[in-house]
C-alpha cells in the first residue's frame, strides 16, 4: 500500500484534494476529523482537555466547542502546547490503527493521511510521500472569508502557528497547485495520480 501524506497552510485546499484523491480510488484518513474523534464526550481526550481549559470550552450539548478551545489556544503559545500535549499523541493512535487497518485490506491500494500538522509533527515518516497544497495567501484569504467567517488578523493569527509555506515546499515530495478553479485542481490531482501512483 502507498500512504501519500497530504497537507498545506490553513486555506490551501487539502481537503479539497483529498476528496478529488478519493474519488480516484483513494482511502482518506483525515487527522482533523480524527481530532474530533478524541474530543468526542466520555473519552479520555475530552476529559483531559476539560480539565486542562475549563467547562467554558463545553457547549450546550456537551461537546467540545471547537471555536471556544481555537479562541483559547491560538493566542497563547504555551496554551496551544498544552492542547497539542494533550491531542497529538492520541490522534497520532488512532492513525496509526487506522493505517494498520488499511494495511490489512487488499481493497486499499493507496492511502492519503491528510493533516495541516503532519510535517510538524514528525508524521511524514510513515508516509511514502508527501504531498503539499499551495496556493496564492490573497485567495486563501479570500476563501477563508467567504467559507469560514475569518478575518484577515484571525487568518494570520492561525497562519503564524502553522509552519511556514517556505518549510513546507522545502519538505514536498508534491507541490499541488491551487491557484485556479475547482475543474483545474482536479486535472493536475489526475495529473499527479497517473504519474506518481496509478495503483
Amino acid at each position: 500500500m502507498h500512504v501519500i501524506g497530504l497537507t498545506g497552510g490553513i486555506g490551501a485546499g487539502k481537503s479539497l484534494v483529498a476528496e478529488i484523491l478519493k474519488s480516484l480510488g483513494a482511502r482518506v484518513v483525515d487527522a482533523d476529523k480524527v481530532g474530533h474523534e478524541v474530543y468526542a464526550p466520555g473519552t479520555e481526550g475530552f476529559l483531559a482537555v476539560v480539565e486542562a481549559f475549563g467547562t467554558e470550552v463545553v457547549d450546550a450539548n456537551g461537546q467540545i466547542d471547537r471555536a471556544q478551545l481555537g479562541a483559547k489556544v491560538f493566542g497563547d503559545a504555551s496554551e496551544l502546547e498544552k492542547l497539542t500535549a494533550i491531542v497529538h499523541p492520541r490522534i497520532r493512535q488512532m492513525v496509526d490503527d487506522r493505517i494498520a487497518a488499511a494495511r490489512r485490506d487488499p481493497e486499499v491500494p493507496v492511502l492519503v493521511l491528510e493533516a495541516a500538522i503532519l510535517l510538524d509533527s514528525g508524521w511524514d515518516a510513515i508516509t511514502d510521500e508527501v504531498w503539499v497544497v499551495v496556493s496564492d495567501p490573497v485567495e486563501i484569504r479570500r476563501r477563508l472569508a467567504e467559507a469560514r467567517g475569518l478575518s484577515e488578523a484571525e487568518v494570520d493569527a492561525r497562519a503564524a502557528k502553522q509552519m511556514s509555506d517556505e518549510e513546507r515546499r522545502s519538505r514536498a515530495d508534491v507541490l499541488v497547485h491551487n491557484d485556479g478553479t475547482s475543474d483545474e485542481l482536479r486535472l493536475e490531482v489526475e495529473r499527479l495520480w497517473r504519474e506518481r501512483v496509478n495503483p
